[in-house]
């Protein structure tokens, strides 16, 4: 061993693939992401990041949950069958405990709710698996979890009232009430 200087740490490690169909979105995380040192990719979804994922596999990956044309567990389970190393997060608006649970079964490191600071995605990503995460520093309240469930269902019921209130085994006057009024804190 002579005293050679260290051999820098190759750029690939940082390579970071951010899949997401919201264009704006992806673009601003995209350029948070190359200032902090990230080498990013970007798709827009399933197939397009199927495709980057078998031409080159990302040391990191963000995924969005909902994509127009899959869901991003299927990103999550590609990536892992081509480089098992990798670290992936999930990002999603309409979180809940059962696809959480999937995401990190099919290797996800961490599940973070919609929009996400570029430094707590970071975190997650570069967070050692025996560390644990904090906790929020500004929880959702119940009121708040339960207004974004109802949303979610609302939503999945391509927005019709009576079917939403049927699901959710609520009145319909009720749930126009609560539709009405501004999302709690």
């Amino acid at each position: 061993m002579s005293g050679a200087p260290a051999e820098p740490v190759p750029s690939e490690e940082k390579s970071l693939l951010i899949v997401d169909d919201d264009k704006p979105f992806q673009q601003r995380l995209a350029r948070a992401m190359e200032k902090r040192g990230y080498i990013t990719e970007t798709a827009d979804g399933l197939r397009e990041a199927v495709a980057k994922i078998s031409a080159k596999a990302p040391t990191y990956a963000i995924v969005d949950m909902r994509l127009e044309d899959g869901n991003g567990l299927d990103v999550i389970e590609a990536l892992h069958q081509r480089r098992p190393d990798a670290r992936a997060i999930i990002l999603t608006g309409y979180g809940n405990i059962a696809t959480a649970v999937t995401a990190v079964k099919l290797g996800a490191i961490d599940y973070l709710s919609k929009p996400a600071d570029p430094d707590d995605i970071i975190a997650a990503l570069e967070r050692k698996p025996e560390d644990r995460a904090d906790p929020p520093e500004n929880p959702m309240s119940a009121d708040r979890v339960r207004w974004e469930h109802i949303q979610r269902v609302y939503e999945l019921c391509d927005r019709n009232v009576s079917e939403t209130a049927r699901r959710l085994n609520m009145h319909r006057r009720t749930l126009q009430r609560i539709l009405a009024k501004r999302a709690p804190r």
